[in-house]
């Protein structure tokens, strides 16, 4: 995937991700984009986890499918960088 779809991806992801998310949850477009790249990773393990029984280091692609799995990576990022801060969310 180029550069272009992974920035729009992580944008997408990432937003979508924060007003799911209960709480405010700081940083700008770039923490935004940056964390729907990490949950787009996230995403794609899991995904593939559960798809074929091995874990393999994978990312969801700019589609449909690939944008939900990103913004679920990109929640469970948020809960556990909660968990690591010590922050609560709300």
């Amino acid at each position: 995937m180029n550069i272009i779809a992974w920035i729009i991806l992580g944008l997408l992801a990432g937003a979508i991700a924060k007003a799911i998310y209960p709480g405010r949850q700081g940083g700008g477009i770039v923490a935004t984009m940056i964390l729907g790249l990490i949950g787009s990773i996230i995403g794609g393990i899991i995904a593939t986890l559960l798809e074929t029984g091995r874990l393999q280091l994978t990312a969801a692609t700019l589609s449909i499918p690939g944008i939900i799995i990103a913004i679920i990576g990109a929640i469970i990022a948020i809960f556990i960088w909660g968990l690591m801060t010590g922050r609560s969310s709300y």
